[in-house]
């Protein structure tokens, strides 16, 4: 077995039965620059699957962990936790960067440390280990993975809502409160549907909808979020 690819299913407590599923998990596109004759494809395609699965499985833990919350807070919640930012820190934990393959240029401009490059390879190897076993096994090691970010969820006494959720990252990031506006205002008085735009300045970051005010703000906010997220 190489040895690299043994260390880092150490590191993620799986075997895989095919190596070169996580072998494919690890290949950043800049790669394939050098090494333009071989057959070998980008992590793109599993980056793909592993966003899918570990959007199924963050749904699911939050909608069991919080029966009491709306899709609205559940939403916003999820944003938090497969936020780019959040992939990043558990990417690290696994040391993952250590066995990402990249061009030299890439490796020669911190590729290995990149926020981006670090969470889109633990999407990809997520989808490969789904590809490689089962729903059931991919939901416990996302589990254990995730343990960190789910019980600081869990410990949370007060739920703190979307808009003042992006309030404080935009404070933090942009030094600046948002905004809202609505910009439309369609339907009859009792099916009225609104949508409002959250804006930093005059920039406009993100567009909700919802039959009320409040909920088209809401709505913008946790989109916002969201955006903001992976960005960071």
């Amino acid at each position: 077995m190489n040895q690299p690819l043994k260390d880092l299913q150490k590191l993620i407590k799986y075997s895989f039965k095919d190596e070169n599923k996580l072998i494919q998990a690890l290949i950043h596109r800049s790669y394939l620059n050098e090494h333009k004759d071989s057959s070998l494809e980008s992590n793109e395609r599993y980056e793909f699957l592993g966003d899918a699965v570990l959007e199924l499985w963050s749904s699911d833990t939050l909608f069991k962990l919080f029966p009491k919350f709306d899709e609205g807070k559940m939403t916003n919640l999820r944003s938090l936790i497969v936020c780019t930012k959040n992939l990043y820190q558990i990417s690290l934990n696994i040391d993952l960067g250590r066995f990402i393959m990249l061009s030299r240029g890439e490796e020669n401009h911190g590729g290995r440390e990149n926020q981006s490059i670090l969470a889109d390879t633990l999407e990809a190897t997520i989808g490969a280990i789904y590809l490689d076993s089962n729903i059931k096994t991919i939901f416990s090691i996302l589990d254990r993975l995730f343990k960190d970010s789910l019980d600081k969820l869990s410990s949370q006494k007060v739920y703190k809502d979307p808009k003042s959720i992006f309030q404080e990252i935009a404070q933090a990031k942009k030094g600046i409160t948002p905004h809202y506006q609505t910009i439309s205002e369609n339907g009859p008085d009792h099916q009225k549907v609104f949508e409002v735009g959250v804006f930093i300045g005059e920039e406009q970051i993100a567009v909700g909808s919802g039959n009320s005010k409040q909920k088209a703000e809401e709505d913008a906010s946790i989109k916002a979020t969201k955006l903001f997220s992976n960005l960071v």
